[in-house]
């Protein structure tokens, strides 16, 4: 497909996907602040409009601003997520009349622009691939915002997933080099590059990622009161924060439940645990005798084929994610029970590495050896440091677009709002 086809098409599928997600919210909870560490939903919708203005109208196109005020109250670092509510914020229906009008000077624009090679914001579309990605990423926070929102969300209930029976365990990845990060991703982000060869020891790792029932064992047997397992700062924020179980569970007179977007429903035993800190997750590592993975050892694990030498693009290898292998893009609005979708396995077995959850691994945020910054340093470069812990693999809520198996995320070790999981390691 031509570059500018593929990018007009998937600009159109992330608006659809953005104005469908917030279609079903009354407008006064488009504009309420549902937690302080989230923005008003009515912030996202406008900043994704802004976003592409900046860059795909006024970088590339040459335009003028329509409104330079748009840029101080949409630009994510000048005001905290708590603070938005107190601006001058575009209400729903003038947000929605934006970033139309921006979407049709885009495309518009789309015909003339010469995707110059020898242009790095213009070579194989990148700016169009790094907007179509921030869109995405931005309806996969909403989603979290829906989560926290108060009342029900209207959440689909397609036929179950591919799966068979699959007894967990675990499997061991030799040592040895691979080539870790992409030169070839044509929309990957700055820290995502360069391709470096890196060793890693020989180590084991779970097929599955930890499950709710896991999770309980750790629960049941006093994970939480039992200061061994706990890092001097995670101890400290669990007993600052009081916590004893993930976010949005709750025990009642007839067990465990949780509440999924207004919903109050039996825990899913088999379901991957979600909505845990990156302190819980290692806390049940070490509860278990093993640890996260380091951020190397998910990479390989999920993306390198030892009969070939070679890295794949996603673990069942380089075609696009489908409903076969991977729970991606809000198909359920949960995670599938662990041991779902046997195509997407890694050459070394391991399931659900792409979607379902995002898994916590035991790095710090840092830039690859050679890395540069581009196309500006607040995507990647002002995160980098021991503040940040990596995540791999996207969720059930993360579009096929905007993942793969050298993409980075990154957050604070005390955040569960994020639709986020983890599955064990241990040195061999």
């Amino acid at each position: 497909m031509d570059i500018k086809e593929l990018a007009a098409r998937q600009l159109e599928t992330v608006r659809r996907r953005s104005l469908d997600l917030l279609d079903p919210v009354p407008e006064q909870d488009l504009v309420a602040q549902h937690s302080p560490l989230m923005s008003p939903l009515v912030w996202d919708l406008a900043h994704v409009g802004n976003f592409e203005e900046i860059w795909l109208l006024r970088t590339i196109a040459g335009l003028s601003a329509r409104d330079p005020e748009l840029d101080d109250i949409y630009d994510a670092f000048r005001h905290a997520r708590r603070e938005r509510t107190r601006l001058k914020l575009l209400d729903p229906a003038q947000s929605r009349v934006y970033i139309s009008d921006v979407r049709g000077r885009v495309l518009d624009t789309l015909e003339q622009i010469e995707l110059d090679p020898a242009n790095p914001l213009l070579a194989d579309g990148y700016v169009y691939g790094m907007v179509i990605q921030h869109e995405h990423q931005h309806d996969e926070t909403m989603l979290a915002t829906l989560q926290l929102r108060p009342g029900e969300y209207p959440v689909g209930n397609p036929p179950p997933p591919p799966a068979e029976p699959a007894a967990g365990g675990e499997v061991v990845v030799p040592g040895g080099p691979f080539v870790m990060g992409t030169n070839t991703e044509p929309w990957s982000y700055d820290n995502e590059r360069p391709a470096h060869t890196m060793h890693v020891d020989t180590f084991w790792i779970d097929t599955l990622p930890v499950t709710n029932r896991d999770y309980l064992g750790f629960m049941e047997d006093g994970g939480y009161d039992e200061r061994r397992w706990w890092t001097g700062r995670g101890w400290a924020h669990r007993t600052d924060q009081g916590l004893r179980h993930p976010q949005f569970w709750e025990r009642d007179v007839s067990g465990w439940v949780r509440t999924r977007f207004g919903r109050r429903e039996a825990l899913p035993p088999d379901e991957p645990v979600q909505h845990v800190c990156w302190f819980e997750a290692d806390a049940y590592a070490r509860w278990a005798g093993k640890r996260l993975p380091t951020e190397a050892e998910w990479e390989k694990a999920a993306s390198w084929d030892p009969r070939t030498s070679a890295k794949r693009r996603y673990p069942w290898g380089d075609f696009e994610p489908t409903a076969q292998v991977a729970n991606l893009d809000q198909r359920y609005f949960h995670p599938t029970p662990a041991g779902s979708y046997p195509d997407g396995a890694s050459a070394y077995g391991c399931r659900q590495m792409i979607g379902d959850v995002w898994e916590w691994t035991s790095s710090d945020f840092t830039a690859y050896p050679g890395s540069v910054g581009f196309p500006y340093p607040e995507y990647s470069e002002v995160f980098y440091g021991k503040d940040y812990k990596v995540l791999r693999g996207g969720s059930w809520a993360t579009h096929p677009a905007a993942v793969r198996n050298t993409f980075r995320n990154w957050d604070h070790p005390i955040r569960r709002q994020i639709f986020s999981g983890f599955r064990c390691a241990r040195g061999a």
